[in-house]
């Protein structure tokens, strides 16, 4: 595994890291990938796989092509990684773009076409790319979570609500604040915690003062220690307008928190209403605020959420995912 993250290997897993000369003089993105088609060439695989299609998936793709080996592509997030041309898939190469392009569409899903295998992290990424023809394998892994971090406390949470993720538009953090403008009006004395950073940190900071409710709103900024977070919180809440399976929800999730969620994606994979959380069909901060109000107001009811939550989520253990992997890859 090439990676710019700190991995730490285990048995069986070589994690290499660009240099950091490399690093310094093309970027993370660009070393990494220059990196990996050097260990590739150098010690040829019998796999090669990338994480997202842009644009990992598509340089494992051409290196499988001139290596003559087999090829992977680990779908994290969703149809959103082809439609309209990635302009969703928070990539920086095609922030450019203001509308969808169809040209760019098509020629994503004739990289994905290539490859012999698709993992998705949810249904509906296999529906639509079933959908479109696709005929290699593909198969349903969710992402694995370590359940000796992420678990129930038992500890007294300090906020209501918590928000982990990216601080971009397709998360709709307006709608998310705007719920909890809802929420603080009837229970003046909430608190919420935004896990996670971004290009609109810095615009929702003011939306915050302008709102009033810098005594309500805490960015905690980038963390590593998200199971901390999670573990002081009473109620995961996504606003997303597309997603596939997310990590912070099945880690939420698996410490115990009800999610009150959009109903997009993969989201609906894991989210029952009035079973484990709420999935949300309407996109208003108004539909967010019944949800989180109707469980915040009730304790019984968030005890009976929340413990469904920790059962459904446990099918998502590190364990189950590595069950998963070991039946899917050997018929690559």
């Amino acid at each position: 595994m090439v990676s710019t993250f700190p991995i730490a290997p285990f048995d069986g897993l070589e994690v290499i890291a660009p240099s950091d000369r490399l690093r310094s003089w093309v970027g993370d993105t660009a070393a990494r990938l220059i990196t990996f088609v050097f260990e590739g060439l150098r010690r040829p695989p019998d796999c090669v796989g990338g994480f997202h299609l842009l644009m990992n998936g598509i340089v494992a793709q051409l290196l499988a092509q001139v290596l003559g080996s087999r090829s992977l592509y680990f779908c994290v997030g969703g149809p959103a990684e082809v439609l309209g041309g990635g302009i969703n898939a928070e990539n920086r190469l095609f922030r450019w773009l203001r509308t969808p392009w169809q040209p760019a569409e098509d020629a994503l899903m004739s990289v994905v076409h290539r490859f012999d295998m698709i993992i998705t992290m949810g249904s509906s990424a296999k529906r639509f790319f079933e959908s479109r023809g696709v005929k290699g394998q593909i198969h349903i892994v969710p992402g694995g979570i370590n359940d000796q971090v992420y678990r129930r406390s038992g500890l007294q949470p300090d906020y209501d609500l918590v928000f982990v993720g990216r601080l971009v538009p397709i998360k709709r953090p307006d709608i998310l604040l705007d719920c909890i403008s809802l929420v603080a009006r009837e229970l003046p004395r909430l608190r919420a915690v935004l896990v996670g950073d971004g290009p609109l940190r810095e615009e929702l900071q003011q939306r915050v003062k302008a709102l009033a409710l810098e005594e309500v709103v805490e960015f905690a900024g980038q963390r590593a220690d998200i199971a901390d977070w999670l573990k002081r919180s009473k109620i995961f809440i996504l606003t997303s307008d597309s997603e596939g399976l997310s990590l912070a929800l099945m880690e939420a999730m698996m410490c115990g928190l009800p999610a009150i969620v959009s109903d997009v994606g993969d989201l609906g994979d894991l989210v029952q209403t009035h079973r484990n959380g709420y999935l949300v069909q309407e996109r208003s901060g108004q539909a967010f605020a019944e949800c989180a109000l109707r469980v915040l107001k009730d304790s019984a009811l968030h005890s009976s959420l929340s413990s469904q939550a920790e059962k459904d989520a446990s099918s998502h253990r590190l364990a189950a995912c590595t069950a998963k992997w070991d039946l899917v890859l050997p018929q690559l």
